[in-house]
């Protein structure tokens, strides 16, 4: 069982993502979300919600937002904003089949093992049925990454690093907080195709040259 290390944060998490604190990037972070989730109707399942900062968008386009989380503390704020329910991402509680949709937003560092969020991802859905993955860039966001000098991002070898670590360019951020564990971009890639869903677009985008978020739709097979 993952622990649920956004308890002792939740208060300051629900406001660090508030469109008062976040701005822009909230902004971008859901309007990409919405053009790889589309529009439509039923559930969407959201995996690892959080605070539930990500429903607003999601209902817009007609889709009714449930979400999952193992963080007591950050459902004590999503529970105001969609139905929640306790639980853990690679144990989901819900039917083979069962959804037709499904997202995880700004959540797959904060899993020690993000493959078997997508095996599960990938059981819960429907045939046909479509899933979102928006996150950091693991090309360059990460403890291997120093944003300090703005304009020009400096990496180390620490890209190949997947254990959990605090260490980060921005002591006021997230992750030094929280930690991360890292995922490389040919791993998560992978592990999306191993679990049985087909890759059907991916972006990346950032405020300024350089990409901090990406994401990606795909699709589970309808046989």
């Amino acid at each position: 069982m993952t622990t649920a290390t956004y308890d002792d944060h939740a208060d300051w998490y629900n406001d660090y993502m508030s469109p008062s604190s976040a701005g822009e990037f909230i902004d971008r972070v859901h309007t990409t979300l919405g053009q790889l989730l589309g529009p439509g109707e039923g559930i969407c399942l959201d995996v690892c919600c959080g605070t539930g900062a990500h429903t607003a968008p999601v209902a817009a386009l007609g889709w009714t937002p449930v979400g999952v989380d193992l963080s007591r503390g950050q459902l004590r704020h999503a529970g105001h904003r969609l139905p929640v329910v306790v639980g853990d991402a690679t144990a989901l509680p819900l039917a083979d089949a069962s959804v037709p949709a499904a997202m995880c937003v700004l959540a797959s560092t904060d899993v020690p093992d993000y493959a078997a969020v997508l095996r599960e991802v990938a059981r819960v859905l429907s045939p046909g049925g479509r899933f979102v993955h928006l996150g950091v860039h693991p090309c360059f966001i990460g403890a291997f990454a120093d944003w300090s000098e703005g304009t020009r991002i400096v990496l180390d070898e620490r890209y190949a690093d997947r254990t959990r670590t605090l260490d980060s360019w921005n002591p006021a951020g997230v992750r030094a907080r929280v930690g991360a564990w890292h995922l490389p971009l040919a791993d998560l890639l992978n592990a999306t195709l191993a679990a049985g869903l087909r890759l059907e677009r991916t972006t990346e985008t950032g405020s300024g040259g350089i990409p901090n978020l990406f994401a990606f739709a795909a699709v589970k097979a309808r046989h």
